[in-house]
């Protein structure tokens, strides 16, 4: 799966102004529903639900909300950095900076899409390096290059 055919820069977002957990999730629901066929409130309902089963946050300043929507009807990614860390229940107690969104249509074969999509995003995301580009990004169209940039090959473990 491509990251650059989910995430288009409309959706992409540097320095999201937003104080809480709630207030993210409510900003990035309304950039995404102003360049999708979605409206602002169905997403957040659908992210929030899927918050209430347990924080997405994936823990080193990382969250990925995600959610299937009956109006969705392609995967849809949106990126945001956050200007100040947000609290967000992660396990490892660090703040979110990095807001990875993802929506996707709620039957076959948009549940595997899904799961596809989720992966690649979860790990493009544990990466170090990827993290930090991303949060030097200055700008929103600066922060979709980033994001949409091939990433260079693991680095590989010293052999014995």
């Amino acid at each position: 799966m491509d990251i650059g055919g989910i995430l288009v820069p409309e959706r992409t977002v540097a320095g999201l102004a937003a104080g809480s957990k709630k207030r993210a999730l409510e900003e990035a629901c309304r950039r995404m529903a102003a360049s999708l066929p979605l409206d602002a409130g169905s997403i957040y309902r659908g992210l929030l639900a899927r918050e209430r089963l347990g924080s997405t946050a994936l823990g080193e300043g990382v969250a990925l909300p995600h959610c299937r929507l009956e109006a969705c009807r392609e995967l849809a990614a949106g990126l945001f950095t956050l200007g100040e860390g947000v609290a967000f229940d992660a396990l490892d107690g660090l703040p979110v900076r990095i807001m990875a969104v993802l929506l996707a249509p709620p039957a076959a074969p948009g549940a595997q899409q899904h799961l596809s999509a989720l992966a690649m995003l979860a790990e493009r995301l544990q990466r170090e390096d990827y993290r930090q580009a991303l949060l030097a990004a200055d700008t929103s169209a600066a922060l979709h290059q980033a994001a949409i940039a091939p990433l260079p090959d693991a680095p590989q473990e010293p052999k014995p």
